[in-house]
């Protein structure tokens, strides 16, 4: 029997995903059709590719959530061409088209969020990599969508900016979805801001060991950053690690979702 779904983690990343795109209209409000053609942090994109694309991806979400609904399949996007070339032709809008574009496609899938059956949530779908996932972790998939490139704009949002619950999650995923034949780090140390160890990834692969702030750490392993804040483990009290010798971060292909996720929404998620 499938649980009630206001005990359940929906609820949270239904909130969290509003108030997440509340921000990301805003900061969008604030540019000019100037602004749009400045770049973003993401190679070859403008301002106005990434918000092309974020209006874009509210779309392709629907067409899965369409497939959990009624489980006909349907592609989230038609293919990577389609879907680069949709992105490149609104580019150039001005900044009250991609406003509407965005506050049309986030109402849309609140709707198809609110109005979707309990039991659909445990159906299986897959985005454009695999692996195939449940339902309900759509609703992390797009806060994801969100808040990556809310900070791909480079307009005042940054990783410092993020909610800690979006880091924690996110961080909880990087690893569920950590390259299989190892990394350019050994481990991860993640500390506070009082320096304390908040959690410790051992045995990730080959390389130095590295820490940082959790924020930092995630910005770093998702390329939003160049690894400002994060540095070597010092071996030993009197070592000083140098900031030129951290190592790029895991080259990987990064997966649409982790591959054990419970196929029933959790009370929580991480």
């Amino acid at each position: 029997m499938m649980k009630n779904p206001d005990r359940v983690v929906l609820p949270a990343l239904q909130a969290e995903l509003s108030a997440a795109t509340n921000r990301l209209l805003a900061t969008a409000a604030s540019l000019s059709d100037a602004d749009l053609g400045a770049p973003s942090l993401l190679p070859g994109w403008t301002r106005g590719h990434v918000l092309a694309h974020v209006a874009q991806n509210a779309g392709s979400h629907l067409n899965l959530l369409a497939w959990a609904r009624t489980g006909v399949r349907t592609p989230q996007y038609a293919s990577l061409q389609a879907r680069a070339t949709a992105i490149e032709a609104a580019a150039t809008r001005p900044v009250a088209r991609h406003l509407a574009d965005l506050e049309e496609g986030a109402a849309r899938v609140a709707a198809a969020i609110r109005d979707m059956p309990d039991e659909c949530w445990s159906a299986r779908v897959e985005g454009m990599r695999p692996p195939p996932h449940p339902a309900w972790y759509l609703l992390v998939r797009r806060l994801r969508e969100v808040g990556f490139h809310h900070v791909d704009l480079d307009a005042g949002y940054g990783p410092a900016d993020w909610p800690e619950p979006f880091v924690a999650r996110e961080l909880h995923d990087c690893r569920a979805c950590w390259p299989r034949d190892g990394g350019t780090v050994s481990e991860i140390v993640l500390r506070s801001q009082s320096g304390g160890i908040v959690a410790r990834w051992p045995r990730l692969g080959s390389g130095p060991a590295v820490e940082g702030a959790p924020a930092a750490v995630l910005a770093w392993l998702t390329g939003r950053s160049g690894g400002e804040g994060v540095t070597l483990v010092p071996m030993g009290r009197l070592s000083t690690p140098d900031p030129a010798a951290l190592p790029a971060p895991p080259p990987w292909l990064t997966a649409t979702a982790p591959a054990d996720l419970p196929a029933t929404p959790p009370e929580d998620y991480p």
